[in-house]
């Protein structure tokens, strides 16, 4: 019963992030402060339990089908690592001149690529799903290596950078449920045949991690709501970059897939470019920056909305950009 419900949550994510938002919000405004701080705590196990799950229900073989087309690989790094993070960190410097932690915020949410939703949209269009799985690990691992050098050298002047804290937060919150997720794969398919383990198992990994998401989500919500209660023209101040960003994400993504690539391969680039891992983000804005790092995890929280509507959204116009899929054999 329980699984059952969290399963239809997950498949239903573009309205329960936007309810959790108001929830996080409402508890947020209703409670003391102190309250609501203490909940960052929370951070730490929720992202866990984002990561983990996706990792365990990761192919291997999947993986190694997707690493075949390097070109699509290499093009989808490209844009996620020399495009994406520097229009997000020139938008920052113009919307956000005098709130430097507001454009960490946007720059820590173009700088974590790919998440468990990146394989998940690119099935719902019928896209590359090995191609997807292996962006999802290779811009994880690479953003996860990538961001402290990032943030210090483009935001080291602006904001405080613990650079060793940062490192210390992506350890725990990418890598090492990397590990634990595929040592528990092995172990779990040494009790379980593989059909066993696709039918019984794997769907309740990412119920989990849905748990994850959005009690991340509540937590970043509940601690800016008074300071969106006292100032809600903020969120339109947030909205505007990311919707700039969204939108040009998915045009360059568009237009370079339907240039160089097939329909399969061009959809997974799309997806693998525009969807970022915004929970990991989440939690390295909150536990590495302390009380100002709110402030960038407000920015993050407001790209879920846009991120997973706007998936949604090109789902269904895929057909119409890149064709219908052909048939299956």
């Amino acid at each position: 019963m329980v699984w059952s419900f969290l399963i239809r949550i997950n498949k239903k994510l573009v309205f329960a992030i936007p309810l959790m938002m108001a929830a996080g919000f409402l508890f947020g405004i209703s409670v003391d402060k102190d309250i609501a701080s203490n909940f960052k705590r929370l951070i730490m196990p929720f992202t866990f339990l984002m990561v983990y799950p996706m990792m365990v229900t990761l192919n291997i073989k999947h993986l190694k089908d997707g690493v075949k087309n390097i070109r699509l690989q290499i093009t989808t790094q490209v844009i996620n690592f020399l495009i994406v993070p520097f229009l997000a960190y020139g938008l920052g410097l113009y919307f956000f001149a005098d709130q430097p932690y507001m454009a960490l915020g946007l720059l820590l949410a173009s700088l974590l690529p790919t998440s468990g939703m990146t394989i998940s949209w690119t099935g719902f269009a019928r896209g590359n799903m090995g191609a997807a799985i292996n962006m999802t690990v290779i811009g994880l691992t690479l953003g996860s290596l990538a961001t402290p050098f990032y943030v210090q050298s483009l935001m080291g002047t602006k904001v405080d950078v613990n650079i060793i804290m940062v490192i210390k937060q992506i350890v725990l919150i990418v890598f090492l449920p990397m590990v634990l997720g595929y040592f528990t794969r092995q172990a779990l398919l040494k009790k379980y045949t593989m059909p066993e383990f696709k039918e019984k198992i794997a769907p309740r990994f990412p119920a989990l991690s849905t748990i994850g998401v959005l009690g991340i989500v509540f937590v970043a919500l509940a601690l800016k709501a008074k300071t969106i209660a006292h100032n809600p023209t903020v969120l339109l101040t947030i909205f505007m970059p990311l919707l700039i960003i969204y939108v040009a994400n998915f045009s360059l993504g568009t237009l370079v897939g339907k240039m160089f690539f097939k329909r399969d391969d061009a959809i997974a680039l799309v997806y693998g470019t525009v969807m970022r891992n915004l929970s990991i983000a989440l939690a390295i804005a909150i536990n590495a920056f302390g009380q100002a790092g709110s402030d960038a995890a407000l920015v993050i929280a407001a790209a879920y909305i846009i991120q997973v509507q706007s998936a949604a959204w090109y789902v269904k116009l895929t057909d119409q950009i890149f064709g219908p899929a052909a048939p299956e054999s």
